[in-house]
C-alpha cells in the first residue's frame, strides 16, 4: 500500500485549499452584481462552520451538552467591534489600504478569543462539574446572562460601552472573503490538530468513559475544561468576523435560539465529525438563501428535510466519519497498485501453467 509522508499530506492540501480561495475570488468576480450577494452567502457559511465546528469540539468529541455558545459569539464580536471602532481601520478601508488593516484584525481576533476564553473559564469551571441535561440549563442561563448583561452595561457604568439594546453601531466592515477564508481553514487545522494530540485522545476517552478515563489517570476536569475553553474562544472568533462582516451588533441577535440553530448544526452533521459540521453548516446557511423564492413554503421545507433527517439519519449527515484527503489518496494508489501486482502474478501463473502444459505434451 503506498504510503504518504505528512509533509505530502500538507503539501497537497495547502494546494487544494488555494486552488478554492481561487475558484472562489473566480466565480464571485464572474458573476457581476450578483457578486456581493454571494459573497455574503459564502461569508455567512464561513463563520457557521467555525461556529458548528467549534461546537462540535464540546459536543461530538468530550460529549457534553452546552447550550450557550451564543454567548461566547458576543462576547467575541463585541469584544472585537469594541476594539475596531478604536482603530483606524475605517479610515484605511475607505482609503483602500487593506494590507495596513491586516495586523488590526489579527489583534481584533485575538482579543476576541482571549475574552471568550476568560468567559469560558469563568462558566465552564462550576458548569463542567454538571451533566446532561443540568450541563445544558447552566449553559443556557450563562447564555442568557450575557446577553442581558451587554444590555444593561451602559447603565451600570454610566458611560457608553455596548451601546445597550439600541446597538453597536459604525462597526469597520473588515470581513473579506479571503479573511474568513484564512480564518475558517485555521480554525479547521486547529481542531484536527488538538484532537489528533495526546489531549484530543483524552477527551475522547472522557466522552466514552469518564469514570475508566479517571481510574487511568486523565485529568478528566482539566481536559473538560480546557476543551470547553478552546471552544469558546473559536467561538469569539466567529462572533468578531461576524461583527465585521455586519457592521453592527444588537444583543437581541445572540438570543438561545443562537445556540439551538448552532447545535442543530452539529447534530445534523454527525456529533463527532468535523466533515459534518462543515457540510450542515454549508447546507443549513444556503437552504434558506436557495428557497427564498418560495417564502411561503421555504420554512416547512426547511423544517420537513431536519425531520427526515432524523428519521432516517439519526446518528447525523456524517455520524462519527471524518475525511482525509490522504487515507483517500493512499487507498486509491494502493487499490491501484495492488490490482497491478494482482494482475501480474495472475499473469505469472498462466505462463508457468502454459509452459507446464507443453512440457507435459512432450
Amino acid at each position: 500500500m503506498v504510503k504518504l509522508s505528512t509533509s505530502v499530506r500538507y503539501v497537497i492540501n495547502t494546494v487544494l485549499i488555494a486552488l478554492l480561495l481561487v475558484i472562489l475570488n473566480v466565480f464571485i468576480s464572474s458573476t457581476g452584481l450578483r457578486g456581493e450577494y454571494y459573497r455574503g452567502i459564502i461569508i455567512t457559511i464561513g463563520i457557521n462552520i467555525i461556529l458548528a465546528t467549534s461546537l462540535n469540539v464540546v459536543c461530538g468529541y468530550l460529549g457534553q451538552l452546552p447550550l450557550g455558545h451564543a454567548g461566547f459569539m458576543a462576547v467575541g464580536a463585541y469584544a472585537g467591534a469594541i476594539y475596531m471602532k478604536a482603530t483606524p481601520v475605517a479610515a484605511l478601508l475607505r482609503a483602500g489600504n487593506n494590507a495596513a488593516v491586516i495586523p488590526y484584525i489579527l489583534i481584533a481576533m485575538v482579543i476576541a478569543a482571549f475574552v471568550a476564553g476568560v468567559f469560558g473559564l469563568i462558566i465552564g469551571i462550576p458548569a463542567l462539574r454538571l451533566k446532561g441535561d443540568y450541563l445544558a440549563i447552566i449553559t443556557l442561563g450563562f447564555g442568557e446572562i450575557i446577553r442581558v448583561v451587554l444590555t444593561n452595561i451602559d447603565s451600570v457604568l454610566g458611560f457608553k460601552f455596548t451601546y445597550g439594546a439600541s446597538g453597536l453601531a459604525r462597526i469597520p466592515k473588515f470581513s473579506s472573503l479571503n479573511v474568513m477564508y484564512v480564518t475558517v481553514v485555521i480554525s479547521l487545522f486547529l481542531i484536527h490538530t488538538f484532537m489528533k494530540s495526546r489531549h484530543g485522545r483524552a477527551v475522547l476517552s472522557i466522552r466514552d468513559n469518564e469514570i475508566a478515563s479517571e481510574s487511568v489517570g486523565v485529568n478528566t476536569t482539566f481536559y473538560k475544561t480546557t476543551a470547553f475553553v478552546f471552544s469558546a474562544m473559536l467561538a469569539g472568533v466567529a462572533g468578531c468576523l461576524y461583527a465585521g462582516y455586519i457592521g453592527s451588533l444588537y444583543p437581541s441577535t445572540f438570543k438561545f435560539m443562537k445556540s439551538i440553530e448552532i447545535l442543530v448544526m452539529v447534530v445534523l452533521g454527525g456529533m463527532g465529525s468535523m466533515l459534518g459540521s462543515v457540510i450542515s453548516a454549508l447546507v443549513l446557511t444556503a437552504l434558506p438563501e436557495m428557497l427564498r423564492s418560495f417564502s411561503d413554503y421555504r420554512m416547512v421545507a426547511y423544517s420537513l428535510a431536519l425531520v427526515l433527517m432524523m428519521l432516517f439519519r439519526p446518528k447525523g449527515l456524517m455520524g462519527t466519519y471524518d475525511f482525509s484527503l490522504g487515507d483517500m489518496l493512499e487507498k486509491l494508489f494502493g487499490g491501484r497498485a495492488g490490482k497491478n501486482k494482482a494482475d501480474a502474478k495472475g499473469d505469472a501463473k498462466r505462463s508457468d501453467k502454459k509452459s507446464g502444459a507443453k512440457e507435459g505434451g512432450r
